[in-house]
């Protein structure tokens, strides 16, 4: 199997006013990423604004970034849905599309106990021959993976990571602590990379990777090479990207920031909102600053 690590920028899902999937917009980010030096990318993320694209829109976009990465870096394809049964389907196609791994993702309108929710993950686990990572938001989800849920599913063959998006780096260690090295850490844009890393962390799975590839493999080498004090000064600088980016809709931040970069994307699908011009100005001071501390690319 795929050993995923490193940099896996969450893919925007660039869809026209017609609700079609810009294909050639997203092909042409991918392939700017991978040249970029990300290790794997993963469509359907929350950046890819997953919860509010059909199951056509969701398919071309997974197939759009498979195409286009051309198996020079791994493609983990989000998979989201209330019901077991459609998470299943969905997972069963994007392997067969040709994705390298699973991003599974619980949604949920009625709360679950941890049975349930369990059952879930595994079932598209249990439905699939490809690495399955775990994803984890209690901002966003009603029924959360607890720690001995994860546990528990980390005995699994092919549940061999987890993203945890919570903003609670020590749950990171927790669950480091009682998987052992059953299950390998994906950082998010909620946690200071950096730190994941330094504790364990095999990477970051996160939407500002995709305009700042360049700075975000710089971090991540200066992490695996162990030079803190440089991935710590690397890291202030760029923290500045996510202090932006936690005051407004992150489909939108990262949208407007890729426009600005000439990425035709369009905006979030809706009932989201584009961010308004004075945002957009805030987002676009942030890059600049990012950008001129730390030179081209």
């Amino acid at each position: 199997m795929t050993n995923f690590h490193g940099v896996f920028p969450y893919l925007v899902s660039p869809v026209d006013r017609d609700g079609r999937v810009k294909t050639g917009v997203l092909a042409r980010l991918v392939d700017d990423l991978v040249a970029a030096g990300v290790h794997g990318l993963t469509p359907l993320g929350s950046t890819g604004e997953f919860a509010y694209l059909d199951r056509e829109q969701r398919a071309a976009v997974v197939k759009t970034t498979i195409t286009a990465a051309a198996g020079r870096v791994p493609v983990v394809a989000g998979v989201a849905s209330t019901s077991t049964a459609d998470a299943v389907a969905q997972a069963q196609n994007y392997q067969r599309l040709g994705a390298d791994g699973i991003l599974a993702i619980l949604e949920a309108y009625f709360p679950l106990k941890d049975a349930q929710v369990e059952s879930y993950f595994r079932a598209i686990a249990d439905a699939v021959d490809i690495p399955v990572v775990l994803y984890t938001n209690p901002q966003f989800q009603r029924s959360d993976l607890s720690l001995d849920v994860i546990a528990r599913l980390a005995g699994h063959e092919r549940i061999r990571y987890i993203k945890d998006a919570s903003n609670n780096t020590g749950r990171l260690l927790s669950i480091m602590n009682r998987c052992g090295g059953d299950i390998a850490v994906f950082s998010a844009s909620a946690h200071i990379p950096a730190a994941v890393m330094l504790i364990g962390g095999v990477g970051w799975m996160a939407g500002p990777a995709c305009f700042i590839p360049r700075q975000s493999v710089a971090l991540y080498d200066l992490c695996r090479a162990g030079q803190w004090p440089q991935a710590m000064d690397l890291q202030r600088r760029l923290w500045r990207i996510n202090e932006a980016f936690a005051r407004f809709n992150l489909a939108a931040c990262i949208k407007a920031g890729l426009e600005l970069q000439g990425y035709d994307v369009g905006d979030p699908v809706p009932p989201q909102a584009a961010l308004t011009a004075d945002e957009r100005r805030i987002v676009a001071a942030a890059l600049a600053e990012v950008e001129a501390g730390l030179g081209p690319g």
